[in-house]
């Protein structure tokens, strides 16, 4: 025992002589350096767009019903076909009508050759002129009563209001109608109009003339569509103000009733300063970038302004010309040595 205790000493002690060197040359090593991309800070104009649900509707639509009551004797409906304004519809019938204005014509014959012969008789004074204008009176009076005839012999034929699609036949032939019976329905399809409602805190970036982007669920094509109408006072429920734009060249894929997406530009500044979305570091009371100053990372406290879907306005705290980190800001430390493996502006 005696002669193996001097062998294994000499062991320990090489073995702790070789670990010391290597923890020195480790802690005695060049800093670490932290790979990164920068991106040079830049200023120009800068939109701040919302996304809301609006519904499509036709420019006009309607009821079609009769403004009297009677038979109907024709019905032009062809569901689906394309009227154009003052198409016949339907026609009520008006025979009684027809038989009363025969009578009154054939009165005002009477009437009017009595008028011209106390005309010629007056004017000789064969006959006063009380006289005169009894004979006229009644010939005036019998044409305002063709007059009203006319009018309600034009109530019997049920007419297109405007162009439009027809919709479903509501009624057959030899229906009896009144005032408070639907006959059909007319919707315009070549003009449509968006209807959508903004929130309060934008009321201030409306006005009419501005246009705003909207697509369908049937299909990705974005279609403009111009404000013409805002309403003057907000929903007492949703504290929101209800808009309806015209859309601009509407095709077949936009037809009334669809849903639509609506994209509005409430912002619109120009000369911003914006940078990245993913440069900036959330923090509890505040937001910094870190700035890539002489190789080595500078955190800067920042105020921030409108954002979009990828970049977010500096109000505070930058410069045009300053170089930021848009990689790398988990591992960059205040005054760490950086290298810039790439730059984007």
């Amino acid at each position: 025992m005696k002669k193996i205790i001097p062998l294994i000493l000499p062991l320990v002690f090489v073995f702790c002589k070789n670990e010391n060197p290597g923890n020195s040359k480790s802690a005695d090593g060049p800093p670490k350096v932290t790979k990164v991309e920068g991106y040079i800070v830049n200023a120009g104009p800068f939109n701040e767009e919302i996304q809301i649900p609006g519904t499509i509707l036709p420019f006009e639509s309607t009821d079609i019903q009769s403004e009297v009551s009677g038979k109907i004797v024709q019905l032009n409906i062809k569901e689906g076909a394309y009227y154009s304004k003052g198409a016949l519809i339907a026609k009520i019938n008006d025979e009684d009508l027809q038989a009363k204005l025969k009578k009154l014509l054939i009165q005002q014959q009477i009437a009017q050759s009595q008028e011209k012969r106390q005309s010629e008789l007056l004017k000789i004074n064969a006959i006063g002129q009380q006289e005169y204008d009894a004979v006229n009176l009644n010939y005036k009076s019998i044409q305002s009563d063709i007059e009203i005839l006319k009018t309600e012999i034009k109530k019997t034929e049920i007419r297109a209001p405007f162009d439009g699609v027809v919709g479903f036949k509501l009624i057959s032939p030899g229906a009896y109608v009144t005032p408070l019976s639907k006959i059909t329905t007319i919707t315009q399809t070549n003009r449509l109009k968006l209807e959508f409602s903004l929130p309060e805190r934008y009321i201030s970036a409306l006005k009419t003339g501005m246009t705003v982007e909207m697509n369908t669920e049937s299909t990705r094509k974005s279609y403009i569509a111009k404000i013409f109408a805002i309403e003057p006072t907000l929903s007492s429920d949703s504290r929101s103000i209800n808009v309806r734009a015209e859309i601009i060249k509407p095709d077949k894929f936009v037809q009334p009733g669809m849903f639509a997406n609506v994209k509005v530009d409430v912002n619109d500044k120009n000369n911003v300063i914006k940078i990245p979305t993913q440069a900036i570091i959330p923090q509890a009371r505040d937001k910094k970038v870190v700035l890539y100053k002489g190789g080595f990372a500078k955190f800067q406290t920042v105020t921030i302004g409108i954002r979009d879907e990828s970049n977010v306005e500096i109000v505070d705290g930058l410069t045009v010309g300053d170089t930021i980190l848009v990689s790398g800001l988990l591992t960059a430390k205040p005054d760490s040595k950086l290298v810039l493996t790439s730059m984007k502006n």
